[in-house]
């Protein structure tokens, strides 16, 4: 429905509640003071009118008066995207978001893993601030410095209500420069970027001293799970005596190639179980085949979302050990439908739990092993305790 028809709905509602009802039954007779006489509207009708300018009257007021006070005549367009994206953010949450036609497609566009942009994963702290999960090798914010933990603050001196629209701001055509403004440890710095076609690689994989393989998982993007699977096969076939899967500082992804990544590492069972506001869950299941040689799990405060997923999966299971820092604690599942004009909504719908139902939204997930490491040494405190682990076995 255009705004304009929106309009005329609503002033025809109006007119009808102004005039007056005379209940009849299943019927109402509205008295229509304008042309005069009485018209029949069902009470379904009614109610339905009714809502509508309950819920919508102050919007429409609001309308008229920006459309007739404002010092210039508005831009209708951008106005009902305003009014869409603040409903969506009245929602109070960062990872729900209305998104434009060009929106979706640069997000859309990621997921699927080559875009243009300068190479930065990020999601929200507990104070809802944009801050670095990590950087992809190789790209303009990598070579410009930026590390996880790095609070993002406005892109071209703009600052954003959405993780979506923050990072469509960042991405553009490669070659274009952009100015991006951030804070560490307290202190705001500005650095400008040229962006690139990001190709982002999620599988890095190698065989460590003492014949132990080691798979790094950056994020869980369409191909990850193939991958993965290829570069445990070439692993397998190296005869690799232990495994270590490293999603440290992995903030997620595509769900379904988490579950798939879960499938390799897990026997039969439940990987995790989403529920809804209605309490109706939907459980996600590994199959009974998996890899046949012991591993651990290297996790920190930045492994999120998917990531977490595999993580309560591992320790539920309790047969191989996490090591590292408690993760990130985002338990909450997004689903992303297109709307008839190119436009989409991506909402929070669902929260997960690990198999034995332990929540994990908000609380996270704490390691088998608690290992930090100091960021002011070279050594890798988390990695080495995985080798101890897997050579004493």
């Amino acid at each position: 429905m255009t705004i304009k028809k929106r309009n005329l709905v609503l002033l025809l509602i109006v007119a009808f509640l102004l005039g007056g009802t005379i209940a009849a039954g299943s019927v109402i007779l509205i008295e229509n003071g304008a042309l005069g006489g009485t018209v029949k509207v069902s009470k379904k009708n009614y109610n339905y009118y009714q809502k509508l300018d309950e819920r919508y009257g102050k919007l429409d007021q609001l309308y008229d008066e920006l459309e007739n006070s404002f010092y210039k005549k508005p831009d209708e367009e951008q106005m009902a995207t305003g009014m869409y994206k603040g409903l969506v953010a009245g929602l109070g949450d960062p990872y729900s978001a209305y998104m434009t036609k060009e929106e979706y497609t640069s997000w859309t566009d990621s997921t699927l893993g080559e875009f243009d942009g300068v190479g930065i994963t990020f999601s929200t702290n507990k104070n809802g601030e944009y801050v670095v999960v990590n950087t992809i090798p190789d790209t303009p914010a990598e070579k410009a410095g930026l590390e996880a933990g790095d609070i993002l603050l406005a892109v071209n001196d703009k600052t954003y209500s959405t993780m979506d629209t923050f990072s469509a701001a960042l991405k553009g055509k490669a070659g274009t420069k952009v100015k991006l403004t951030y804070a560490r440890d307290g202190k705001e710095k500005n650095v400008v970027m040229k962006r690139a076609t990001i190709v982002n690689k999620t599988i890095e994989s190698e065989v460590l001293k003492d014949q132990i393989g080691y798979i790094k998982i950056s994020s869980f993007e369409e191909h990850t799970a193939d991958d993965f699977k290829s570069a445990l096969s070439n692993l397998q076939k190296k005869q690799v005596k232990g495994l270590v899967i490293d999603l440290r500082e992995n903030g997620g992804g595509i769900v379904d190639a988490g579950i798939q990544v879960a499938d390799e590492l897990l026997g039969e069972g439940t990987v995790t179980y989403l529920q809804d506001q209605h309490g109706k869950r939907q459980y996600l299941k590994s199959e009974k085949s998996k890899i046949d040689i012991p591993y651990v799990l290297l996790v920190d405060e930045n492994t999120a979302s998917t990531s977490e997923i595999i993580a309560a999966a591992v320790k539920d299971d309790g047969k191989n050990p996490l090591v590292g820092t408690t993760t990130f604690g985002k338990g909450i599942v997004q689903s992303t439908g297109e709307l008839s004009d190119g436009s989409a909504l991506k909402l929070t719908t669902m929260q997960y739990f690990s198999p034995k139902g332990h929540v994990i939204n908000g609380k996270g997930i704490k390691p088998t092993y608690e290992v930090k490491n100091d960021k002011k040494s070279k050594t890798d405190k988390q990695l080495n305790k995985a080798l101890e682990l897997l050579k004493a076995k």
